[in-house]
């Protein structure tokens, strides 16, 4: 790994790089061109935009002091990459690690960014658009999603392709840098967004709907506007940020294994891959219209999907039928035309695995959050005991929903394993089925950020009292929301997974390639028992962390809620009006002195075991963490997402409707579920793959020709003391009191 990888290109790919990079730049434009179409539509009356207004100030100088808060560890890190390198590594390539880390970085904030920044501005056009015309409100809603979609598309492809073009061989070293930069910004968006949009809806959700027994988004509730701004930077900013940097972590996994594997052949394809699901996921977005007025607006969107992978197969289809076998032969003149076609093929398979996959995914998190489907009725019924049996039965849910997901998950590893013949090739297919799962990236975002401008557009509708028409629009549009934010959240733990599992392939590959020894991960090893327990106890402890912090902070919010109430005089009445930045504040406050704690914990224990245990428990402690942190990350999504949805059930007028008992205990179990689905499971996703890109940053250091365990000398053993002391102190912080 720390030799160029051999990979000869010859003058057509070059042509076919210039190609892609061509591409991305068209997926970038297509962005743009959707986002002034966007924003000259309808803003509607000066109370609107009153109210959009106060939510765009409120994201925007949140992330503004999220990026300024991370800025500081960020130069710190590059710095370390440039540093903390084994013998032997030239400067370029020292440079162009510590540079891409830094663009990693800059791309992951600035898909998170565009998908705040456009959710804000989509939402009070789209509420606009509902006082006329289902229609048009999901055409907007769906294109202001769209936008962060083609960006991530657009920059994932671009950053990839273009370091590839600089490097060639040398390209995996760099690529690596890149993969990090933007797995450590999206850990810190999901932690710090989820942490605000909980907080106050949290907080929200027990002094209206409970004490007061107010609407959601009713204007007398003060946390109001601080939930509207936190579905925008952390759902829309942190989904958009996660999604970038499993796009591109698959990709750098692909091209690392398929450079060791298959040479240039093994590298280009995954690139066109990317290439064709831009192409798709631009018509696929595009395709989302309703047919009619009373088209249900789920249809539109599934048609969207649908035309986008089913294009996407043929694509795939192309490339290896016409492409494939040719320039296979180029680099193995010695296998026959047979060969090269068998190996196409099974590079198409392995691609058209990820795509089946996305669907079972969406379909299997679809019958666990679903209104429609016997889960969500069965939390809803177990309301009418209490709150007891509500969050009982949501448990559960979450907990056999992990079971049917790992099988999933399992199903499309072992296909791998059918198609490839050896092992290292078969890690190459489950990322190529990754990079199939993921070809829709565009369309997968765009229904993610669909869900919070739906949100956003409802809650401004009934804060500016807009007629029951434009309501009911909205509240169909909501609804779907929900939905669309429960599947793209099983993508993105299964995609997770994946990423993962080919980053361990990684982590051998350049194990052995910096001691010429097969790395035995053999569970009778002490060292590898180790690293497997800690890595498995990881996730539980991140969780907790992420849990307490939503935790403190809701509980400032319903003190100063129940305050306002208290004190501001005639805000019952709508003759008082409450103090929403206060509650702003409250969050942006709380969510910024969580986020480094999270950071560090993700990027310093993997160090603290590599050196301490050594290669083989640091592999050991790979392998537990992605496994217990996909069944948490599935059960803690897919419990909030039904305990979500029980809740909206009864809202409808489910066993009481609002009001009742049964809708108390449903609004209980939600605010168990809120930091769940939106904050402690989100946030698993970058954090699994933070972990195994660190691991593969560090493992030439852990290793020497011939030796698995080199010895560190006493500076080594204080830098490994101050890490524990830092992550311990991490720990600490996490369980302090609230104020």
């Amino acid at each position: 790994m720390h030799e160029a990888i051999s990979i000869t290109l010859i003058p057509s790919d070059h042509t076919w790089l210039w190609v892609i990079l061509g591409i991305s730049v068209v997926g970038l434009v297509y962005s743009i061109y959707l986002m002034l179409d966007i924003l000259k539509a309808d803003t509607g009356t000066k109370k609107m935009r009153e109210i959009a207004l106060a939510i765009q100030e409120g994201a925007n100088a949140y992330m503004n002091r999220q990026f300024k808060t991370v800025i500081f560890l960020v130069i710190l890190l590059a710095a370390g990459l440039y540093v903390l390198v084994p013998e032997g590594i030239e400067p370029e390539i020292r440079i162009g690690r510590s540079l891409a880390f830094l663009l990693g970085c800059f791309f992951s904030a600035l898909t998170g960014f565009t998908g705040m920044s456009m959710a804000v501005r989509g939402n009070v056009r789209v509420a606009a658009a509902a006082r006329t015309s289902l229609k048009d409100s999901l055409t907007l809603a769906f294109r202001t999603g769209t936008i962060p979609g083609m960006v991530v598309v657009g920059l994932g492809l671009l950053g990839a392709t273009a370091i590839f073009m600089i490097y060639e061989g040398k390209a995996p070293e760099v690529l690596l840098g890149f993969g990090f930069g933007g797995c450590l910004l999206a850990l810190f968006m999901r932690v710090g967004g989820g942490i605000f949009t909980k907080a106050a809806d949290v907080g929200a959700d027990l002094v209206g709907k409970l004490e007061k027994n107010i609407p959601e988004d009713d204007p007398r509730n003060a946390a109001t506007i601080a939930d509207n701004v936190g579905d925008n930077v952390g759902d829309c900013a942190g989904m958009a940020a996660d999604i970038f940097e499993s796009y591109e972590v698959t990709l750098v996994a692909a091209m690392i294994l398929g450079a060791a594997s298959f040479g240039a052949v093994g590298v280009l394809f995954p690139l066109l891959v990317r290439a064709i699901g831009v192409i798709t996921s631009i018509i696929g977005t595009w395709m989302v219209r309703s047919k009619s007025e009373t088209e249900y607006a789920m249809r539109p969107i599934q048609r969207g999907f649908i035309w986008s992978s089913v294009l996407s197969v043929i694509g795939f289809a192309i490339v290896a039928w016409k492409y494939i076998p040719a320039r296979y032969l180029v680099d193995h003149p010695m296998d026959t035309v047979g060969d090269a076609q068998s190996i196409a093929w099974k590079f198409f398979f392995a691609t058209l695995f990820g795509i089946i996959l996305a669907v079972i995914i969406s379909q299997l998190t679809e019958h666990y959050t679903s209104t429609e489907r016997a889960p969500v009725k069965g939390i809803a019924k177990a309301t009418q005991a209490g709150p007891a049996t509500t969050i009982l039965e949501g448990f559960a849910v979450g907990l056999e929903s992990t079971v049917w997901a790992v099988f999933v998950i399992v199903a499309s590893v072992f296909a791998s394993m059918l198609i490839f013949d050896t092992p290292e090739q078969a890690l190459y297919g489950i990322a190529l089925c990754g990079m199939g799962m993921l070809t829709c990236t565009g369309v997968i975002v765009a229904e993610d950020s669909f869900g919070p401008v739906a949100d956003n557009a409802n809650g401004i509708g009934e804060m500016a009292g807009l007629p029951k028409s434009a309501r009911k629009i909205m509240d169909q549009l909501d609804a779907v929301g929900n939905s669309t934010k429960a599947i793209t959240k099983g993508f993105a733990i299964a995609s997770a997974v994946l990423a993962a599992v080919s980053l361990f392939g990684s982590y051998a590959e350049i194990i052995f390639a910096r001691s010429g020894l097969h790395i035995n991960l053999d569970v009778g090893d002490p060292r590898v028992f180790i690293g497997l327990l800690i890595g498995g106890a990881i996730p539980f402890l991140f969780s907790s962390m992420m849990i307490r912090a939503v935790s403190r902070s809701a509980f400032r919010v319903v003190a100063e809620v129940r305050r306002q109430f208290k004190e501001i005089k005639g805000i019952m009445s709508g003759k008082g009006k409450p103090e929403y930045a206060k509650v702003v504040d409250i969050c942006t406050q709380d969510s910024l002195k969580e986020l480094i704690g999270p950071g560090l914990l993700a990027v310093l224990t993997p160090i603290i075991i590599g050196f301490v245990f050594k290669a083989e428990a640091l592999g050991g402690f790979l392998a537990g963490i992605i496994l217990t942190g996909q069944l948490m990350a599935v059960m803690l999504s897919n419990a909030g997402g039904a305990w979500d949805n029980a809740k909206k059930s009864i809202e409808d007028g489910l066993y009481g409707g609002k009001g009742s008992s049964s809708h108390e205990a449903s609004v209980i179990g939600d605010t168990v579920g809120d930091p769940f689905k939106d904050t402690a499971g989100p946030a698993l996703n970058p954090l699994i793959k933070v972990m195994n890109l660190v691991a593969l940053l560090i493992a030439p250091l852990l290793v020497t020709q011939g030796n698995l365990t080199p010895d560190l000398d006493r500076a080594g053993w204080v830098g490994i003391g101050i890490a524990v002391l830092v992550v311990a102190g991490a720990v600490y912080y996490s369980k302090r009191e609230g104020d």
